[in-house]
């Protein structure tokens, strides 16, 4: 299937890199920051117990489910305070978490798939999480990012997408959102108007009888592959 694409706005996590290895080093760095600095607080609340606090704050506080950076100092501040020590110590402890947080490590394909996408279209960062590109590595590639904590809404919310294509600016239908979750990324995508294309890396099937996604592969590379064909130079760059 060929159609027309001017521009191209990605997920990150899942999507660039795995985040499940990421999410399970952050914890343990964290802990051993708070051993070393704040040591009440660690031993008051080991890893599954902060976990636990954490996921209280998002129950409490569902007005900031867009804003995962936010949550978690705050939870850092509650622990530090129901532990005695003190809470000016979280912004230390957040960045200790969130330099660990932008140590990802890519897809194979990935970084070679990005230079030739990022060579025929502009690209755009649209993601829920809270990794920073340039942390990252990778922003010289990305015309802007767009997360749900600046837009202030997350997606699927139709408004963060159109936000993106206002930025560039181009029509929905005009831009391709390429992503791996199902109901975030290509259900909201479609509903928002732009064209989609699903990452499945993990061959899942298809949940859905009255939504598909334009595209659909395995890698990132297979995208780049099909607007090599679908999209020759003279036409791109027109």
């Amino acid at each position: 299937m060929a159609f027309p694409v001017r521009a191209i706005t990605l997920d990150l996590d899942d999507t660039l890199w795995p985040f499940a290895p990421i999410g399970a080093r952050v914890e343990r760095v964290l802990h051993d920051w708070l051993t070393q600095h704040c040591p009440t607080t660690a031993q008051r609340f080991p890893i599954e117990a902060m976990r636990e606090l954490r996921e209280r704050m998002y129950v409490e506080r569902p007005d900031l489910a867009h804003d995962f950076s936010l949550l978690r100092k705050l939870s850092l501040v509650r622990a530090m305070e129901l532990a005695g020590d003190d809470p000016l110590h979280a912004d230390a402890a957040f960045e200790a978490f969130y330099d660990e947080r932008n140590r990802v490590e890519f897809y194979d394909d990935t970084l070679d798939a990005l230079a030739r996408l990022a060579a025929r279209v502009p690209l755009a960062a649209i993601s829920n999480g809270n990794a920073d590109l340039m942390r990252v590595g990778i922003g010289a590639h990305f015309a802007f990012q767009l997360g749900a904590r600046e837009h202030g809404l997350p997606k699927p919310a139709a408004s963060i997408f159109h936000a993106a294509c206002g930025r560039f600016p181009l029509a929905p239908h005009e831009v391709l959102h390429v992503g791996d979750d199902i109901e975030m990324d290509v259900v909201g995508a479609h509903r928002a108007g732009l064209r989609s294309c699903w990452i499945n890396r993990v061959g899942a099937q298809w949940p859905h009888a009255d939504v598909r996604p334009d595209l659909e592969f395995t890698t990132l590379a297979e995208l780049a592959d099909w607007l090599d064909a679908a999209q020759p130079l003279e036409t791109a760059a027109a």
